[in-house]
């Protein structure tokens, strides 16, 4: 017969454990493919991308206007104009190789992007010219080199523009469209393993038994999961049970670069996961001084993390987020764009145990006289899936402090958009 234990031997600190599983990590994610531009949008990079040729390829005009050379327009002014002759115009597109050559006293009248014509030494906008029968009359002056874009400006040949472990952005793609490449290197998609354990919870489309629950915890990592571009490998649902529990992670480790289990992760009679973990593997740690989300931990298994999460979606959201996106950056050496944070006046007092880590789920208002205001929510309950979607932020409280008063700025990491009061609105 287990024995209940009465209390983790030991909480951990975030810091402390992160340390942990940066040196557990020792296999990385480093075969990669090659896919489309448009396919690579929020995947690494998987190679050092350099520039083909230098970008802007040629001199270019930044602005409309006309091709000069800089001291022909020397002393102009509305008052005091000077003339020249246009003897050709150029728009963008035009060949490189056949561009006007223009002396002094001469212009050619150029659109944005269009190639600087051979002689000229600037572009005066089109806003300080008049034209004036086949000429033009200049009212302001340029200096050599103004509003042209000089070649490789931009990106000099062999200039890395995409580095290795980068998360590749829509300007990336912009980038590497300029210069006309249509497939990226990047690193394989993680493989996630996921498995719920509990004699109480049923998949989604069963008909849950009596005192059965349908399984919310895994559905809502498996979204978190492919957010951060991750496949994932249902395990489905293990009984209570030690041996079928160590069965289902060995699954996992053969399947996946990680696994994640949820339930069953505390010190009760039928937390069974660390014992599992024990039985193939080794538990590293277990009880991190976090609120919510205590039991959290991981181990490892053939080299590989397997992290105890609850079974509770809010205590397990916020282990994820400290525990697993870490991991998954480790594996794939990069780093995931972080929350937006925002400052704003807290509504009443929050308390936090000392030496403990807490997540506060709050609520992030504009008031009518556009001041933000953060309005904490239910402060127990990691099983209370409202108070995440009623909320849009998490209020952290770090380890040092006992919590916040009532009026005390502070920061917020912002889950979705500010709240609009409803004096706001209308």
């Amino acid at each position: 017969m287990r024995e209940r234990m009465r209390g983790f031997k030991e909480l951990i600190g975030v810091e402390e454990a992160l340390e942990k599983l940066r040196n557990a990590i020792t296999r990385r994610i480093t075969d990669s493919e090659r896919v489309s531009l448009l396919s690579a949008i929020g995947r690494i990079c998987g190679e050092d991308l350099h520039a083909p040729q230098d970008y802007p390829p040629y001199d270019r005009s930044a602005v409309d206007g006309y091709a000069v050379i800089a001291e022909d327009t020397f002393g102009a002014s509305p008052m005091n104009p000077i003339k020249l002759k246009v003897i050709a115009k150029l728009e963008a597109g035009a060949e490189v190789s056949e561009l006007p050559e223009i002396r002094r006293g001469e212009s050619v009248e150029i659109s944005t992007g269009a190639p600087i014509p051979r002689g000229a030494t600037a572009v005066i906008p089109v806003e300080d010219v008049e034209k004036v029968g086949g000429g033009i009359e200049i009212r302001g002056q340029v200096y050599p080199g103004q509003n042209i874009s000089r070649r490789g400006e931009d990106f000099k040949l062999g200039e890395i523009i995409l580095r290795k472990g980068e998360l590749i952005r829509p300007w990336h793609i912009g980038v590497a469209a300029s210069f006309g490449i249509t497939e990226l290197t990047v690193l394989r998609r993680p493989k996630v393993a996921i498995l719920s354990t509990g004699d109480e919870l049923a998949e989604m489309g069963e008909e849950p038994g009596a005192g059965h629950i349908y399984n919310s915890t895994k559905p809502m990592l498996a979204s978190a999961l492919s957010v951060l571009g991750c496949d994932i490998i249902d395990l489905g649902i293990s009984r209570d049970d030690v041996n079928k529990i160590s069965e289902k992670i060995a699954e996992g480790v053969r399947k996946g670069d990680l696994v994640i289990v949820t339930g069953g992760t505390s010190i009760g009679v039928r937390d069974l996961v660390p014992e599992a973990i024990s039985k193939i593997g080794e538990v590293i740690v277990h009880g991190l001084a976090i609120r919510p989300g205590k039991p959290a931990g991981f181990g490892v298994v053939g080299e590989k993390p397997v992290f105890m999460l609850s079974g509770f979606p809010v205590a397990a959201l916020i282990q994820f987020r400290v525990l697993v996106t870490p991991a998954i950056e480790y594996l794939l050496g990069c780093k995931f764009d972080p929350c937006p944070r925002v400052r704003g006046r807290l509504t009443r007092r929050v308390a936090s145990p000392p030496g403990i880590r807490s997540f506060v789920r709050v609520r992030v208002l504009r008031t009518a006289s556009g001041e933000l205001v953060v309005e904490p929510l239910r402060l127990t309950g990691s099983g209370m899936l409202s108070t995440l979607t009623r909320g849009n932020g998490l209020l952290i409280v770090p380890e040092e402090l006992e919590g916040y008063e009532e009026g005390d700025d502070v920061e917020v990491e912002l889950l979705s958009p500010i709240i609009e009061s409803e004096v706001n609105k209308r």
